[in-house]
């Protein structure tokens, strides 16, 4: 796939290990999908199309990769 528009509703994230690289998310209300779109320069490598209630596991995994399990663990021993 070749050069698309940019996201109306969505954002562009730019890559920091590869010049070029973006990750392009979009909402498409008409099949109620989020798209996740990688891109080097004008091209799409690869999408991946999300339900609506998959985003929140998404993020939830993300924050997770931000957090050392160690630092989970001593959070989760403090508040119980």
């Amino acid at each position: 796939m070749t050069v698309s528009p940019l996201p109306r509703d969505g954002d562009v994230l730019t890559g920091r290990d590869r010049k070029g690289r973006t990750l392009r998310l979009a909402h498409h209300a008409e099949t109620s999908r989020v798209v996740l779109s990688v891109w080097q320069d004008a091209t799409c490598v690869a999408t991946v199309r999300l339900a609506p209630e998959d985003v929140a596991e998404l993020i939830a995994g993300l924050a997770r990769t931000l957090v050392p399990p160690a630092e989970v663990e001593e959070q989760q021993d403090q508040a119980g």
